[in-house]
């Protein structure tokens, strides 16, 4: 009896080690981008034909405008670019930008002419409301608007979370993720969150960063304030993280035979 024991023991503790091992290894499956990439085939996605992807952005709520105004009159186009606004780091050697922030009405407020509505406007249906309000005042005036400082939100499993700056206006969701550290080693690649807020609520969905497939899709492009959400691995969530290495298998290892040995 006391041997159906000690093997029924030494049995267990074999499945024990075998589960924490296990559970430790992820498949290459799981953490390599771009997999089964065919070398001859050509991967061109129809939306970076585009000059940005900003021209699908709907303006929204407490984003920041960059404006500049030129016309054929100097003394003009300074008087427009007075700066109601915030002085903008992007100033150039014809006029600096402003920024100018949109209110909860969807309003930015412009030098002399007021309150300019944007509400469900692109980035380029502003730049044609904006020359539209100044056309009283002027008839040749040349609008450039931009987004200031554009970011997207990083949560989960990478390396840098938070609010983090795109620094351009079109950015691909890889490049979201290298700006974001890369994803730590138990984040799960197959199944990111995107969380994209919309004038109606929220629109969710899911992508696969180790399927080429996504470079030819409308989502390998990420928006302004996009949220990018890592779920984490099944062993991190059980407590098996970055730590787990050889040394730990090896510790395993020893103390399974130093039991093995006490039950004999």
């Amino acid at each position: 009896m006391q041997s159906i024991i000690n093997k029924s023991s030494r049995t267990s503790l074999l499945l024990i080690f075998l589960v924490i091992i296990f559970n430790g290894c992820i498949p290459q499956k799981e953490t390599v981008y771009f997999q089964d990439l065919d070398d001859r085939r050509g991967y061109e996605n129809p939306y970076g034909e585009l000059e940005t992807i900003t021209e699908f952005y709907l303006l929204k709520p407490n984003d920041a405008l960059s404006i500049r105004v030129t016309t054929s009159n100097p003394k003009l186009s300074e008087f427009f670019n007075m700066g109601m606004g915030n002085q903008s780091n992007a100033a150039t050697s014809q006029s600096p930008l402003y920024t100018y922030p949109i209110d909860d009405h969807y309003n930015i407020d412009f030098p002399f002419v007021g309150l300019i509505n944007l509400e469900n406007c692109t980035r380029k249906e502003a730049t044609e409301r904006i020359k539209l309000a100044l056309l009283p005042f002027v008839s040749d005036a040349q609008v450039t608007v931009r987004l200031a400082n554009p970011s997207f939100i990083a949560l989960g499993e990478t390396n840098s979370r938070g609010r983090i700056s795109m620094g351009k206006e079109q950015v691909t969701i890889y490049e979201a993720i290298a700006l974001a550290g890369d994803v730590r080693p138990f984040g799960k690649k197959k199944q990111v969150k995107i969380i994209r807020p919309t004038k109606d609520g929220s629109e969710t969905f899911h992508v696969d960063l180790t399927d080429n497939n996504l470079l030819n899709s409308d989502r390998y492009y990420i928006y302004p304030n996009d949220i990018i959400y890592i779920r984490p691995m099944k062993a991190k969530t059980w407590g098996i993280g970055e730590s787990f290495s050889f040394g730990i298998l090896t510790s395993a290892i020893a103390m399974y035979l130093t039991l093995n040995a006490l039950f004999k």
